[in-house]
């Protein structure tokens, strides 16, 4: 079995990371290959980056050269992952709404510790849409953003068990879920500082997608992530494993060069 699991940002560091968590909890004969987009923000903090990650996002996965049986997109509260159900014929997993699944089977209420709290909406939109949100205790920002995490470990496990501990004691919330992919080697200190169990989403989306796989079972495409109808779009940067691929056009309405 291959899995791909797709970095919503170009900082390739962090490629690394999301992918060597996802292999640790990977069953034996499991590959996971992480993909960076092409294009992109170094990170994704808002809408208007998340929108045009979610474009990368499907642009990388359609370039990918090679069999695979399912998709993780490892981004948290971002957009996209309707879009790469509809263009893929494989379970596509995303990272949010795993860790929150995950959560509700091990207790009864969740909270998510995050980066900033820009990113707070859009979590909660993400779980909202997906019927996720009414057991969720509350979404606390670390005030780190992601590139951050990256930088001084100490200060990041410090701020993120500082909201945690709160989460548990104030919001009365039984699972902690990291809010972000490049938390995903933070779990065991949390855990241990709260005595709550925490769900990395980046791990929680691997044994879902494993089991997805191993079950038989893909996106249904009866309706709503239906391939997508073949016609003209102007100017689309998705790669030729689009189905929109024979269709493009430039700006001025001449084909476009592939």
């Amino acid at each position: 079995m291959r899995i791909l699991i797709v970095n919503v940002n170009t900082t390739a560091s962090m490629t690394d990371t999301i992918r060597a968590q996802a292999a640790a909890y990977a069953s034996p004969g499991v590959e996971i290959v992480g993909l960076t987009p092409s294009f992109g923000p170094e990170s994704v903090e808002g809408n208007f980056e998340s929108y045009l990650a979610a474009v990368a996002v499907m642009d990388r996965v359609v370039r990918y050269d090679g069999p695979y049986d399912a998709v993780i997109q490892a981004g948290y509260g971002e957009h996209g992952r309707e879009g790469l159900q509809e263009l893929l014929d494989v379970p596509v997993v995303d990272i949010t709404e795993a860790a929150a699944q995950v959560a509700m089977l091990i207790g009864r209420t969740y909270s998510v510790v995050t980066t900033l709290d820009r990113a707070i909406p859009q979590i909660e939109d993400r779980l909202r849409l997906a019927g996720l949100i009414d057991r969720c205790a509350s979404i606390r920002a670390s005030g780190l953003s992601v590139l951050e995490l990256e930088g001084d470990l100490g200060r990041a496990v410090d701020a993120i068990v500082a909201e945690a501990r709160k989460a548990v004691v104030d919001d009365r919330a039984e699972v902690i879920c990291l809010g972000c992919g490049g938390m995903a080697n933070l779990g065991r200190e949390i855990t241990a500082a709260t005595g709550v169990p925490v769900v990395d989403g980046v791990a929680a989306a691997v044994a879902l997608a494993e089991g997805l796989v191993r079950l038989g079972l893909t996106t249904s495409k009866v309706r709503t992530y239906a391939t997508p109808r073949p016609k003209t779009v102007t100017g689309w940067p998705i790669g030729s494993g689009s189905p929109y691929a024979a269709s493009v056009t430039e700006p001025h309405g001449e084909p476009r060069p592939r």
